[in-house]
């Protein structure tokens, strides 16, 4: 009995991470509060998987019967409406922030304004354009590899944007932000499965793409935590926006470099 029950807190506490991360309804009887989100991160990156598995389907059946560049974007767009464009926002915002002001106040104030500035604009449409043209050429290469990279770079850039709140100093006061539960103390359990979840995926890849993409995504890792130390002197949700887009396209990079054969 007391398994049975354990087991049922931790598909709350996916269903909880699951909620937070996408537009999927989850079951009536799942309870989320303050303290199941902030243990759910360590379902982030199964999270990623589920949404990366999406794409990776809406890819496969696109393909079959739409050109490469179409089923592409249409995986795209699958993500972007599982998600609700949710990390896409936050690196628009950190880019508007990190662009447009000068002092930490005037970053952090301008990252929470809800209209979209020039800088944003242009990081937004170059991340986007950038992740469809390298998930075409993989895509151009094998329908297989494109389906890999999906799975492998929604996974492994929310293993690596959630690691960051295990490591670096939440910087906003704001009680209503959305993130804020999600950085309050982090158990060294947690940050453990989450890597579990990375180090999954890393498996199902050949041995060099794997450890290619280690390497990349640690040192990824390191400077997008020194950056955005030396600019706000930490973190936001919308710098984890930020650095899930930044490592989601390191991923496709690494994979089209290396390859997966």
């Amino acid at each position: 009995m007391s398994g049975e029950i354990k087991w049922l807190r931790q598909l709350n506490l996916f269903f909880v991470a699951m909620s937070f991360f996408t537009r999927i309804p989850v079951p009536s009887w799942v309870v989320i509060d303050s303290d199941k989100l902030n243990k759910a991160s360590r379902y982030f990156g199964l999270v990623g998987l589920l949404i990366g598995l999406i794409c990776a389907l809406v890819f496969w059946l696109a393909q079959l019967i739409l050109p490469a560049s179409i089923a592409i974007l249409l995986a795209m767009v699958a993500g972007v409406l599982v998600t609700g464009a949710f990390h896409e926002d936050g690196l628009a915002d950190t880019a508007d922030g990190f662009g447009g002001g000068w002092t930490i106040e005037d970053k952090l104030r301008i990252m929470k304004d809800s209209r979209l500035g020039s800088y944003g604009a242009l990081s937004l449409g170059l991340v986007l354009l950038l992740k469809w043209q390298l998930l075409v050429e993989l895509a151009l290469y094998s329908p297989m590899a494109a389906v890999s990279a999906l799975v492998a770079g929604h996974t492994l850039s929310r293993v690596v944007a959630s690691s960051l709140i295990f490591s670096e100093q939440y910087v906003r006061d704001d009680a209503s932000s959305k993130s804020k539960p999600v950085a309050q103390d982090q158990q060294l359990n947690d940050l453990f499965i989450l890597i579990a979840s990375g180090i999954f995926v890393l498996l199902w890849l050949n041995g060099v793409a794997a450890f290619v993409l280690f390497i990349t995504l640690w040192l990824v890792r390191i400077l997008l935590g020194g950056f955005f130390r030396k600019q706000i002197g930490g973190y936001t949700g919308d710098t984890l926006g930020a650095a899930q887009q930044i490592s989601e396209v390191c991923c496709y990079l690494v994979i089209l470099a290396v390859g997966l054969s």
